[in-house]
């Protein structure tokens, strides 16, 4: 089993959309789980360590699609500027 680049590539994605979304660090739970997945990620890959790598990738981008739907949300609940 080769490294997981493409699920390197949708957590990376996954987590951009959260940040364009206003998902933020220490602001987003989801978000800051999904920053600490894809470091781990990263450091397995690092170690070719390729299923511990793409089960990371995989808890990067669920957290990051969590992080992107609750920032979703609360922009939608918030009230309208005046």
């Amino acid at each position: 089993m080769g490294p997981p680049v493409q699920e390197m590539s949708d957590a990376r994605q996954a987590i951009v959309a959260a940040a364009a979304a206003g998902a933020t660090r220490g602001s987003s739970p989801e978000y800051d789980a999904a920053q600490a997945a894809i470091a781990r990620a990263e450091t397995h890959l690092q170690a070719q360590e390729f299923a511990r790598a793409r089960l990371a990738a995989l808890q990067a981008k669920h957290h990051a699609a969590a992080a992107l739907a609750n920032a979703q949300h609360a922009e939608n609940a918030a009230p309208a500027p005046h």
